[in-house]
């Protein structure tokens, strides 16, 4: 378990990227200073699900030794926030995969994970050894992060490469459902046999082959037998692949030389794998007989694709084939009674035709279409002369369950068993969500076929057809892989009814104990023969493979093909556990795969994956985080593929609201509290459309400036003002520690700090650049935080159906001002660190009140709303106020404050002419004798 610590971690250190999100390059470029240009540097971009931890690094890399990779995959989650938020980390991953190793990093604490054994698989749950090619599983893990924490998880899985229309593809998924700051895909391929073909497919999002050229920022360098492949986008370049993050399969696609031998044989440490896979053969003629659903349920879409699929599958036959078609629903039709016919232009047409007038209607019944499709192909074999060498095939397709004549899965198993009596294989395709497909797997195993599953809501035509292409061209029949006895203990399968182009057989092995170092014993060698049948002939291949020949090992990866012989080994006894009837031997079967899967960290159907001791500690503030937990442990145990993935979480704290009430929002209305006087101060601004207000101003210290422009709509019918005044743009200009300047509007931001970036204000997204973060949860608000210590948020105002007096606008709140100096100021920036004092509170305007009842009252006036007017101490001068209440943040908070007339005279410094900016990126310093 060290080990497999030890190889995740050792995969995971990589450099940063950058990237787009909605940019317009056409825009107009922000205001700059004379003399001053701005490198053309990088921002970072993270999606947003409003607040919660945010990914700064996403990193996979895979080493592909021999057809077997090991993929470590590596995430960094961190959460900002002042109190814990859940982190969610989910991974997509091939099913044909094992998972070895999870590991959680929370702050300082390291959490590893522990793989135990089920006691029994759950009804329905059983695993097929071999899933298809559109599944995937789905990894979930949620953790509590505590505040200002980051989590770091690292997940490791195993696979052994398929091979499919000559090539092995390796697809890792990048969805880490956001834009990443440093995002890369890293593969080290090394094959000892040679590499004759490579590729990177461009980015993948659903089932089928795509071609054209590889995803940007792709580096590859191939060497004869190794290769390196590097992609790491920029944050420019993810957001030009997909804004919301998925980027999709990162696919790379290889072969391998080879020759006709007996074919690649790898040995380590006492174990062995070898593929097969000759090139250079004739031809085997194939009997092939489609059986397709026309039930009810293929109406529409799916009969159509079928349809399309058939006519170009018909289109690759060979005239040295012999086909025939039999669909059915309610009850079977056969194209052609008597057996099959040959492949001509005649019959092609009238396959086209019977084909095309294929109309869906009725139930299902796929007992009754088995058993017809095997008599018509049984009557055809042994009409046939026994000389001839040929591979017969039943290709089955179907879109759901059986509703007709024999429904039950155990009896149709058994007569489908019965009908074809090991003589031929039976392939099965089941297309979208209602089939039964563990029924189409066992059929398919028990009568040495594959079952495929065709995506509805892809291009199911497309992959029918990919699918045959992959059986379409026999090359052998009646394989058998024959190991010198006195050498091997234990050997996966090794007897194979058929071998198609493009594909390979793969055997792995155990030797016996001392053959892999004793030189002087016979077993110094290990003899392989191949034994199969050609199109014209028998086929013998042989060799003699040193057993601890260096030349034949991958000696430069410990226990490689140990691990190689488990994960076979392992998929073997699930697949036959699957196929057998008697509950004994499928009990045996299952203790086997289970202590194999202990042994070697898998995690498989039979086995289950904790995190245990993941409890929290306290966050900042001594707040114990985790003393109401239900759950300490973590628990990964179901994988289910395309469904709800397996998840497990710690308890949620209840999430609380943080308020800032020092804003200016609306007509515009200004507040400014005074936490120390436990009092708040508001007051109105009567400007012009087009007026700059200086909102904040520390550019000398914090390197801080805000400003924001009014705009004008007509007042209301019947109110004592001409026309309301709002802020449409405000814009922040920072200096420290280096120049960036952010326009925010009703409907985007501009960011020009690093790059330039035009953000829609429609989608919630991050953007960060040099300690300048810019937060957008769609058509809510925007907040900018500068250097953790300094924040902004940024009420949208949006209309869909505005009155005449109502424009798009912003509301503006300061959240968080540390890190602004005492030296600050601007409309609302002045009173960020001054003191404020109630010093006469007047009622019903009848006088001052006495001193004991202004205590009564309390600083600020409120009690029992005794006071209805005052006078309000502010740097030495007295301002006359009276008592309002306002409403902030869209009318869901109320403040209780003290109201300044006329423009807030003697309340700010100056006057309100003061505060008028020359225009939105104006830093200078305003212009009031108290500065």
């Amino acid at each position: 378990m060290t080990a497999l610590l030890l190889l995740a971690t050792s995969y995971l250190t990589l450099g940063t990227g950058g990237a787009h999100v909605d940019i317009d390059y056409n825009a107009i470029p922000l205001p700059q200073p004379e003399g001053q240009q701005r490198p053309a540097r990088q921002a970072v971009i993270l999606p947003r699900p409003d607040s919660k931890p945010h990914m700064t690094d996403f990193i996979v890399k895979s080493t592909i030794f021999s057809r077997y990779a090991f993929t470590a995959v590596s995430c960094t989650m961190v959460n900002r926030a002042l109190r814990a938020k859940d982190a969610v980390f989910k991974m997509q991953f091939p099913a044909s995969a094992f998972i070895s190793n999870f590991t959680m990093i929370i702050g300082n604490k390291v959490h590893q994970s522990e793989v135990s054994g089920k006691a029994k698989i759950s009804k329905g749950k059983e695993y097929s050894g071999k899933n298809g090619e559109s599944e995937v599983e789905i990894f979930t893990v949620t953790a509590n992060l505590p505040a200002r924490t980051k989590v770091l998880f690292l997940l490791t899985y195993e696979e052994l490469l398929e091979r499919r229309l000559g090539k092995y593809t390796h697809a890792i998924s990048v969805r880490p459902n956001q834009i990443v700051p440093k995002l890369a895909v890293e593969i080290h391929l090394t094959e000892k046999s040679g590499i004759t073909f490579l590729e990177v497919a461009p980015l993948r999002n659903n089932n089928l082959s795509a071609t054209g050229p590889p995803p940007p920022s792709t580096k590859i360098n191939r060497a004869k037998t190794s290769a390196h492949v590097m992609f790491r986008p920029t944050v420019r370049q993810q957001v030009g692949i997909a804004e919301n993050g998925v980027l999709g399969d990162f696919i790379l696609r290889y072969d391998v030389n080879r020759e006709l031998g007996a074919g690649e044989i790898q040995v380590q440490n006492g174990y062995f794998v070898h593929y097969f896979a000759p090139k250079d053969l004739p031809t085997v003629p194939k009997n092939v007989v489609f059986v397709i659903d026309t039930s009810a349920s293929m109406l529409g879409h799916k009969i159509k694709q079928t349809k399309d699929a058939l006519f170009t599958i018909l289109n690759d036959l060979r005239p040295i084939d012999h086909f025939n078609i039999i669909n059915f629903s309610g009850r079977v039709k056969v194209w052609k009674h008597g057996g099959l016919v040959p492949v001509t232009r005649d019959t092609l047409r009238d396959a086209r035709k019977y084909i095309f007038l294929m109309s869906p209607s009725g139930g299902t019944n796929i007992n009754d279409a088995i058993e017809t499709g095997s008599e018509l192909l049984k009557d055809y074999i042994d009409r046939q002369d026994k000389t001839l060498r040929r591979v017969s095939l039943i290709i089955f397709v179907t879109d759901g369950r059986p509703t007709i004549s024999v429904v039950q899965p155990r009896q149709i198993l058994s007569n489908t068993r019965k009908a074809i009596e090991k003589r031929f294989c039976l392939f099965t395709l089941g297309i979208g969500r209602d089939v039964d497909y563990r029924l189409l797997e066992r059929m398919a195993l028990d009568n040495c076929g594959a079952m495929r599953r065709i995506r509805e809501d892809s291009d199911a035509g497309a992959q029918l057809k990919g699918f045959f292409d992959e059986i379409g061209t026999p090359l052998l029949s009646d394989i058998r892989v024959d190991y010198s006895e006195d050498a091997v203990e234990y050997v996966t399968r090794r007897s194979f009814p058929n071998y198609f182009n493009g594909s390979e057989l793969v055997v792995a092995g155990k030797l016996t104990k001392g053959a892999d170092n004793d030189s002087s014993r016979s077993s110094s060698n290990l003899h392989v023969a191949v034994r199969a049948s050609g199109s014209d002939k028998q086929l013998t291949l042989e060799a003699d493979v040193p057993i601890g020949g260096s030349a034949s090992t991958a000696q430069d990866k410990p226990n490689l093909i140990q691990r190689a012989w488990s994960f076979l080994t392992i998929k073997e006894l699930l697949r036959s556990r699957i196929q057998s009837d008697s509950s004994r031997n499928r009990d045996t079967l299952s203790d086997k795969a289970r202590n194999l899967s202990l042994e070697y960290h898998f995690l498989t159907p039979l086995t289950s994956i904790s995190v245990p001791g993941t409890e929290q500690g306290a966050g900042p503030g001594g707040e114990k985080e985790a003393a109401d937990r239900e759950a300490q442990d973590q628990q990964m145990q179901s994988l289910h593929s395309d469904s709800k993935p397996g998840r497990s979480s710690l308890s949620k704290k209840k999430k609380t609201a943080v308020v800032s009430k020092t804003s200016a929002d609306g007509d515009p209305h200004f507040i400014a509290d005074f936490p120390l006087s436990k009092l708040s101060v508001c007051f109105n601004i009567d400007g012009q459309p087009g007026d700059v207000l200086r909102l904040v101003s520390d550019h000398e210290n914090s390197g801080v400036t805000v400003n924001g422009q009014l705009t004008g709509a007509p007042a209301p019918l019947g109110g004592h003002k001409k026309q309301r005044t709002y802020f449409s743009t405000i814009t922040i200009i920072v200096s420290k520690p280096a120049r960036s300047y952010i326009e925010i509007t009703a409907h985007r931001v501009i960011l020009d700090g690093r790059d330039r970036f035009v953000l829609s204000c429609d989608r919630s997204i991050e953007v960060e650049s040099d300690g300048l973060l810019v937060a957008i949860s769609a058509r809510s608000q925007v907040t900018v935080t500068i250097e953790d210590h300094i924040s902004f948020v940024f009420l949208l105002h949006q209309y869909k159906n505005p009155a005449p007096f109502q424009r798009d606008h912003l509301g503006f709140y300061i959240h968080n001002s540390q890190g602004l100096s005492s030296s600050a100021h601007g409309l609302l920036g002045q009173f960020l660190h001054s003191h404020v004092q109630i010093v006469e509170l007047f009622t019903n305007a009848t006088g001052p009140t006495s001193q004991r009842d202004r205590a009564a009252a309390g600083a600020d006036g409120s009690a029992g709303m005794a006071a209805t007017a005052a006078s309000l101490s502010i740097k030495d001068r007295l301002v006359p106020v009276v008592w309002k209440q306002r409403w902030i943040y869209n009318g869901m908070h109320r403040v209780d404050c003290w109201f300044a007339k006329n423009n807030a005279a003697r309340l700010i410094d100056g006057s309100y002419k003061d505060y008028l900016a020359a225009h939105l990126f104006d830093t200078t310093a305003c212009n009031t004798n108290q500065l």
